[in-house]
C-alpha cells in the first residue's frame, strides 16, 4: 500500500491510514488539562473523566429548555432550505434526516446553547484553555428507521482528515429525548481513550460525502475492537431528556440502530482547545469542508 504524503511536519504522533496493518499505540497527551478550581466539575468527577474518558450530567438543561430545543429540531427538519443545504445529511437510501451540521451557525437557538457556561465552561475546564467549536450537529435517530453509528474514535478522523494535531478536544452529547437501553443509545468502552487504534486504508477524495452516511475508512478492525472490549468492557448510556455525556476525543464509541417506536435525538458539540488548532490533514489530500471540521478558531465567548 502506498503512503500518502500529506502533512509537512515530520512529527506525527498518531500515524493512521498509512500502512497495511492496524496497530494499538499508547496515548501521548494528557486527558484533563484543567483543575477543579477552573470550573463546575468537582475533583472526583474530573478524576473519573481522566480514568474512564467520560462523565455524565444527570440534568444539564431543564424540561422547558428541552421543549424549546425539540421545537427547533422539528423546525429545522421541516424547512425546505435546510433540507436542501449540504450541511444536512440524510440516511443512506432515504430522505430521513440523519444529522444537520454546523447547527450553531444555522440556528440561534442552538448557538445560545453552545455559548451557555454550563456547556462551554465545562469544556474550558477539561481542556485548560479557551475553546472553539470544531464541529456541531443535531442527530436524529427516528423510531423504526434510525441507523447505527459504527465503532470509531473521533480523533482518528479529526487527525487524519481535519489536521487536529493532539488529543485535546472534548465532545458533549445533550439528550433531547429519553435514552433507553433499546433505542440506540451511546456506547463507550471506558478507558479506551488511552489507546490510539490506527486504521487501514487510504482516505479517498471527498471521503466525507460517504462517511457521514456510513463510515468504512477510518473505522477500527475487529481484532483491535475485540482487544479493547475485552480489556475495558462496554458501557451503555441511558437517561432522561436534558441529561448529557461529555467524552474525550479518543474514546472508542458507537451506537446501534433504532428499531423501536421511540426516537432518539441529541445535540452534539465538539470543543477543541485554541492551542490545538487544526493544521493540514495528516492522512488526506485536502481538509474536509469547514462545516464538518472548522477552520475558524475564534474562542467561544
Amino acid at each position: 500500500m502506498s503512503v500518502i504524503e500529506t502533512h509537512p511536519s515530520i512529527d506525527d504522533s498518531y500515524p493512521t491510514r498509512k500502512c497495511g496493518e492496524a496497530a494499538l499505540l499508547y496515548r501521548q497527551d494528557p486527558v484533563v488539562y484543567g483543575s477543579p478550581e477552573d470550573g463546575p466539575i468537582d475533583a472526583a468527577t474530573l478524576d473519573g473523566y481522566d480514568a474512564d474518558g467520560f462523565l455524565t450530567i444527570e440534568e444539564l438543561i431543564g424540561p422547558d429548555e428541552v421543549e424549546r430545543f425539540r421545537a427547533e429540531l422539528r423546525r429545522l427538519a421541516s424547512d425546505p432550505a435546510i433540507l436542501a443545504d449540504e450541511r444536512t445529511v440524510t440516511e443512506r437510501g432515504t430522505d430521513e434526516v440523519r444529522s444537520i451540521f454546523e447547527v450553531h451557525r444555522i440556528s440561534e437557538v442552538f448557538a445560545e446553547l453552545v455559548r451557555d457556561e454550563r456547556v462551554v465552561g465545562r469544556a474550558r475546564q477539561i481542556l485548560g484553555s479557551d475553546v472553539y467549536v470544531h464541529q456541531s450537529r443535531v442527530n436524529y435517530k427516528p423510531g423504526f428507521t434510525g441507523k447505527d453509528f459504527y465503532w470509531h474514535s473521533d480523533f482518528e478522523t479529526w487527525h487524519a482528515e481535519d489536521g487536529m494535531p493532539r488529543m485535546r478536544a472534548v465532545s458533549i452529547s445533550i439528550a433531547l429525548t429519553e435514552n433507553f437501553v433499546h433505542n440506540g443509545g451511546l456506547m463507550i468502552m471506558p478507558g479506551s481513550h488511552r489507546t490510539f487504534v490506527t486504521c487501514v486504508g487510504e482516505t479517498p477524495e471527498d471521503h466525507y460525502r460517504e462517511s457521514l452516511k456510513s463510515q468504512e475508512i477510518g473505522t477500527p478492525d475487529p481484532g483491535s475492537l475485540s482487544i479493547l472490549a475485552d480489556k475495558h468492557g462496554i458501557e451503555l448510556f441511558t437517561g432522561p431528556a436534558g441529561s448529557a455525556t461529555m467524552f474525550d476525543c479518543n474514546c472508542m464509541h458507537g451506537s446501534n440502530g433504532n428499531i423501536t417506536p421511540f426516537p432518539r435525538s441529541n445535540v452534539f458539540v465538539v470543543f477543541n482547545s485554541v492551542e490545538n488548532a487544526c493544521e493540514e490533514p495528516f492522512s488526506a489530500q485536502n481538509p474536509r469542508p469547514s462545516f464538518i471540521g472548522a477552520r475558524d478558531f475564534t474562542p467561544v465567548r
